[in-house]
């Protein structure tokens, strides 16, 4: 059964296939494993239905290796353990520390709603567990933001209790410095409204926003609290100690909703303030890169604003504007690019991605009719195995949704190459693979995301469907060596899958939401063929998976439940460890020297480059059976190419036609000559079509006219909103000097302003003050997604605003 978006009158639907499951994002520290109900459900939701044909490859497990996983298997029952969720979190970096916090779901009118039960302790990789809900006085703890752990290697952690805001005047947190051995309470003066926040790299410095909206700041790790600011929407760190932070106007109304809160910069723990932007909707940072969401007249559609001097001075990113029933999306970014998804207008649930310049200003079309959902689910994913990569999804006009890749940060895209083992439907016209991403996870048809980690060179794995398009059938795993060039088909149905050992091994384990497993399945050869262990002759139902993040360990804990002796469902962990099995050390003669990015029918001088140069990797031979171990470390060599087409993305005004290098005009350009405007200054683009792609690295070859020659003459309004609204907060006698100077300058500015608009008012008529863009395709189609709208709450970083900008999504 393919994906197709279908509407029925003004109800929009998405046709798919099963309930959800619950599973924590596998890249982050913290995972929450949760009990399903177990009802009457129908069986034929867990059998295999799908289309594809392709033999999983496997060999048998000796009785000598089943002996020696065995005896390295570790069980821990949690008994008479109530709690409807555990929540996993990893304390520091190396420490084989984890801290379980078991929650139940109590009655909604009791102060205990969400509360902890009990809290456990294991510091050797989850082989054994200890309660220690006596060292936090059996305190409980916030079910949703309730553990804090500090960033990196150091071993600071925070517990949030749960208490009843509206009988106590403060909250209550319990510090550890010792990755949880030890724990300290401090009362505080306010009630936290989300996790408390690490500095990320200092973790005693610590921000928090309260419910009643006051930003509250510790430089000592919580020992002690100040309120720096009142009426705070969201914030996020900066460069260094400074941080950003949004706040509505004192007696303002639905601010956010309304484009008119106020953003502003502390980089002194809240000594001082200075207004750097007014009249925004939302904000958020990334790569270095400061973006506000503006209005710039009541009722005109929104732009965007960029900073890349820590809010000092903005410029208008040369981007379609926004209506309020649209949204921006930052899909990823570094200090080099940032890629920005732009709603399409109406309820398309697609758009176009744009990729920036290293200034984050100008933005060139990369992907149009890119897939996302009304719930603000995008299958936007960097492979992060392999520089450069990424994939994602697509909707197609006739409503079927389609995986697309780029080797090269969105210059080009194209469909993923069919797995040689697997064969296409028989009703297949467009033979291709298909990855699904967080819409599916999201809708309960796949229980992973894509996975990668760039210690395990070039490795992919994923859930996907071979095709037409994306089926909503039970997908089946398929794993990539090369970064997603070349697929293999590798275990049929959906599974939990982790990568170990820096990728020497593979271990997954069969996704069933109506059955028991006893078995978990491992691979060291990039997932071509598989061996089974039974770890244990008591099944459970699987909950997930966890392994400590960074891919460096050998050990993989499964987490599931199964009927106690009093038939209540009880908590089990089964941790093995696998460095017993695999103890050889790898050697030289266990490595091959691989180039990246090849193709083998190619030109040898051209080929592997990529982004301006060759890179060349150390990594495992695929039937060497032995431990990369701890101190594995990627080894890499560069080499520089001479430039191509390749290296250029299409500038301003241009599109690369389709299966073509060459860079186009866009049909509403007349000339390739453009004026733009910059700073408040006019400026002559002279471009032949192409520009350098940000971060490649190629030397001579293929060279493009590319010029910005200024005019230095005004061009309409300044293009920074915050010029004129940039100052510190400081004392009234100060602030009355300041008034009268402004007040002198801008006489002199409005009347050397008017003598240029004046003198330019007729030639400035005929020409756009700024970038034009070709209006983005409307579809005719009656295909729509329909998706809930995720709910709108405080974030630390990027947030979700209702009929605003959801651009700001981490």
């Amino acid at each position: 059964m393919n994906w197709k978006l279908l509407v029925f009158g003004s109800v929009c639907l998405l046709v798919l296939g099963e309930d959800a499951f619950v599973q924590g994002k596998r890249d982050a520290r913290t995972l929450t494993f949760s009990r399903t109900a177990r009802g009457h459900s129908r069986r034929r939701r867990d059998t295999w239905t799908g289309q594809t044909r392709f033999t999983a490859c496997k060999t048998p497990l000796s009785p000598k290796d089943q002996e020696i996983l065995l005896s390295h298997t570790h069980e821990t029952g949690f008994h008479g353990d109530d709690g409807s969720s555990f929540t996993l979190t990893w304390v520091g970096d190396g420490t084989g520390v984890i801290l379980v916090l078991s929650t139940l779901s109590a009655l909604s009118d009791s102060f205990y709603e969400g509360g902890s039960t009990r809290l456990y302790r294991s510091d050797d990789y989850g082989k054994s567990f200890h309660d220690i809900s006596h060292a936090i006085n059996n305190t409980f703890i916030k079910k949703d933001f309730g553990i804090s752990a500090g960033p990196g290697n150091p071993q600071q952690l925070i517990l949030t209790a749960n208490l009843p805001f509206t009988e106590t005047l403060g909250g209550v947190i319990l510090t550890s410095m010792d990755a949880g051995v030890t724990f300290r309470s401090v009362q505080l003066p306010f009630h936290p409204a989300q996790a408390i926040q690490f500095h990320y790299q200092d973790p005693k410095y610590l921000v928090v926003i309260s419910i009643d909206d006051g930003l509250w700041f510790s430089q000592d790790f919580g020992n002690s609290w100040s309120e720096v600011h009142e009426g705070v929407h969201t914030f996020t760190w900066g460069s260094g100690i400074t941080l950003f932070f949004s706040s509505s106007p004192k007696g303002t109304v639905e601010a956010a909703r309304r484009g008119e809160l106020i953003l502003r910069r502390t980089q002194d723990f809240g000594q001082t303030f200075a207004t750097i932007a007014k009249n925004i909707f939302s904000f958020g940072y990334i790569g270095g890169f400061l973006f506000t969401s503006v209005m710039e007249k009541l009722g005109s559609p929104r732009v965007i604003y960029v900073s890349s001097d820590q809010g000092d001075h903005f410029k208008k990113a040369q981007l379609p504007s926004a209506t309020t029933e649209q949204f921006y999306s930052v899909l990823d970014g570094d200090e080099d690019m940032i890629f920005m998804h732009v709603d399409n207008p109406g309820d398309t649930y697609f758009g176009t991605i744009y990729t920036s310049d290293d200034r984050g200003i100008l933005y060139s079309k990369s992907l149009e009719r890119h897939l996302f959902g009304g719930e603000g689910k995008s299958d936007f994913t960097n492979v992060t195995s392999l520089r450069g990569v990424y994939l994602t999804n697509k909707l197609e006009e006739d409503g079927r949704i389609r995986s697309v890749i780029s080797f090269d940060r969105g210059g080009q895209w194209r469909f993923l190459n069919k797995p040689e083992n697997v064969d296409c439907p028989e009703n297949s016209e467009k033979c291709n693979l298909h990855i699904h991403g967080e819409h599916s996870h999201f809708s309960g048809i796949t229980p992973m995301l894509p996975l990668s980690e760039p210690t395990a060179t070039g490795l992919v794995i994923a859930h996907g469907s071979v095709g037409d398009s994306i089926s909503a059938a039970r997908p089946d795993v398929y794993v990539s060596g090369d970064g997603g060039y070349t697929w293999w088909g590798t275990l049929r149905g959906p599974h939990h899958y982790s990568i170990l050992d820096s990728g020497g091994l593979l271990v997954a384990v069969e996704a069933h939401r109506d059955r028991q497993i006893s078995s978990i399945k491992f691979s060291t050869d990039e997932g071509q063929c598989w061996k089974t262990f039974n770890f244990t002759g008591h099944p459970i139902f699987l909950a997930g998976l966890a392994s400590e993040p960074g891919t460096k360990t050998m050990n993989i804990s499964i987490f599931g439940y199964r009927p106690d002796d009093d038939d209540q469902p009880m908590w089990v962990a089964v941790t093995i460890d696998f460095e017993h099995l695999l103890t050889r050390e790898c050697g030289e003669q266990d490595y091959v020297n691989w180039l990246a990015h090849t193709d083998y029918d190619s030109d040898p001088e051209t080929d592997g480059c990529l982004l301006g140069y060759k890179e060349t990797f150390r990594r495992l031979k695929k039937l060497s059976a032995c431990r990369n171990g701890r101190g594995y470390v990627v080894s890499r060599q560069q080499r520089p190419c001479l430039c191509t087409r390749e290296d250029f993305m299409c500038d301003y005004g241009f599109y690369r036609h389709e299966n073509s290098l060459e860079c186009l005009p866009q049909p509403d350009f007349l000339n390739q000559t453009q004026d733009i405007c910059l700073d408040g200054e006019l400026e002559d683009l002279q471009t032949s079509g192409y520009r350098k792609i940000p971060s490649d690295k190629c030397e001579g070859g293929f060279s493009p006219l590319r010029r910005n020659n200024a005019f230095k003459k005004n061009c309409g309004k300044d293009s920074s909103p915050t010029s004129s609204n940039l100052h510190t907060e400081k004392s009234p006698g100060m602030l009355v000097l300041i008034v009268v100077c402004t007040c002198v300058g801008v006489i002199g500015l409005v009347i050397t302003a008017a003598l240029i608009i004046t003198s330019r008012r007729i030639n400035c008529r005929q020409r756009s003050p700024s970038y034009r863009f070709s209006a983005l395709q409307l579809q005719e189609d009656d295909l729509y997604v329909n998706l809930e709208s995720s709910p709108n709450g405080k974030t630390n970083g990027f947030q979700d605003q209702e009929d605003s900008d959801d651009d700001l999504i981490e």
